[in-house]
């Protein structure tokens, strides 16, 4: 071999091996962001070209909600030939998606033949911006199989969507499918469209409207405005239910607000975005009836609704006064703690801190008595001497009347002397120490 012919041979191989080497790269920037799938094909309105870098940053919680029952009047047949558009609201942005779906309560399969994200054209409606309009796929496919009982993620779709805003996910299932797993109380207005109308951007024929979320239990997106997720953890008084419908104004939604904007404004605290995992009506101790049991124990529903949710970094619990409230006899104050510390015992295991609300004031609606009172008097007392959480949002002393500490001062007070009104909820948010979400879970000794 001539040394020209050396050098030649040489340069080729240099070459080939360059080639190779960005082909290897590609690969992995595209399989980025990817939820199951390698090889989910490409969504309308997504890049065509197949070198496009992919979003970066991380998957966090933009919205969940947790599973609470079987829906009534959907025993037998489902939704069987219509579409369901749920609208949830996101607390960060990001630049890529995908939804969990849930057939917890449900006594055989669901299939879901289509299904696809949107940004909401505005407030208020089942009409999406139409260049938003993403099909869905679950290992690939269009369609899937969620067996009674379980749940399933997507896959990952590109689509910008910005914080503080609707989003639509649509789903379409063609057969009989037995009782939908919903959340009920939701205080937002989904719709319901009959035929697959999943990718109808004008939202036209979305005329059955519903004040529930159906199906849908998570949306996630990488994003690079959080690093990691907040986990509020409670009963009707953290799903916000008299707050103002399709307005976004339960406590929740107000500490989102705050979060970014302190962040927008370099405050140094930590980027989370924030997401609610309330049930109205939820106790500690004690599960409704059914199998699976509808509206699940906090301690028997934590590890799904708290533990596995995406990037979990901090959990806010704010629970018991069902405990009081609903038990017929007197509660145990000693028992409603030892649930408490149990969920904090359980987080602790997976490196999260956790702040506990003080239990709020409820003289005056029906189920107060002086005895019922006293306990909720016992529990704020541990609560406040730090023997129950690793931080304390104080929301008792937050909301009640200076005069009458056993109720809510009136303007923070719905009406029905157990919830807060709007401007109640936004002062629970506005006493939440936004330092006390730095740092870990103490070291177990």
């Amino acid at each position: 071999m001539t040394r020209r012919n050396g050098y030649a041979l040489l340069s080729a191989i240099i070459a080939l091996i360059v080639t190779l080497s960005a082909a290897i790269y590609v690969g992995f920037a595209s399989d980025e962001g990817s939820a199951t799938s390698k090889n989910t094909p490409a969504q309308d309105g997504a890049p065509r070209n197949p070198a496009a870098p992919a979003s970066t940053g991380i998957w966090v919680g933009a919205w969940s909600a947790s599973p609470v029952g079987a829906e009534p009047g959907t025993e037998v047949a489902g939704l069987a030939g219509s579409s369901v558009r749920n609208v949830v609201h996101t607390s960060v942005g990001g630049k890529s998606a995908r939804i969990t779906l849930s057939n917890l309560y449900g006594q055989s399969a669901l299939t879901i033949t289509h299904a696809s994200i949107a940004v909401a054209a505005g407030p208020g409606t089942a009409a999406a911006v139409a260049d938003t309009m993403r099909r869905l796929t679950f290992g690939g496919n269009p369609s899937v199989v969620v067996p009674p009982g379980q749940q399933v993620l997507s896959d990952a779709v590109r689509l910008a969507i910005a914080a503080d805003t609707d989003v639509l996910v649509t789903t379409y299932s063609p057969t009989r499918s037995g009782p939908v797993t919903f959340h009920p109380h939701a205080r937002q207005t989904s719709y319901l469209a009959q035929g697959d109308l999943t990718e109808d951007a004008t939202g036209v024929a979305y005329t059955g409207r519903v004040e529930a979320w159906r199906y849908l239990t998570a949306l996630d997106v990488l994003s690079n405005e959080s690093d990691g997720t907040l986990v509020v953890f409670g009963d009707s008084l953290t799903d916000g239910i008299t707050s103002t419908e399709n307005a976004n104004r339960r406590w929740t939604d107000v500490l989102s607000r705050r979060l970014r904007t302190a962040i927008a404004a370099r405050e140094n605290v930590p980027r989370y975005s924030v997401v609610n995992q309330g049930i109205s009506g939820n106790q500690i101790l004690a599960s409704g009836g059914g199998r699976p049991a509808d509206n699940q124990a906090g301690i028997g529903r934590f590890d799904r609704d708290v533990l596995s949710r995406t990037n979990v970094k901090v959990v806010v619990i704010d629970l018991g006064v069902n405990d009081i409230l609903r038990n017929p006899n007197l509660a145990d104050p000693n028992r409603i703690l030892d649930g408490l510390r149990t969920l904090v015992r359980q987080a602790h295991a997976r490196g999260l801190k956790v702040i506990g609300a003080t239990l709020m004031p409820f003289q005056g609606h029906r189920g107060y008595t002086d005895a019922r009172e006293n306990v909720r008097r016992q529990i704020n007392a541990e609560i406040r001497a730090g023997r129950v959480f690793d931080a304390v949002t104080d929301f008792d002393e937050a909301v009640r009347d200076p005069y009458n500490p056993r109720k809510f001062r009136p303007d923070y007070d719905s009406g029905d002397h157990l919830h807060p009104s709007d401007k109640g909820y936004e002062r629970m948010a506005e006493t939440f120490n936004l330092q006390d979400l730095k740092g870990a879970a103490p070291a177990e000794l």
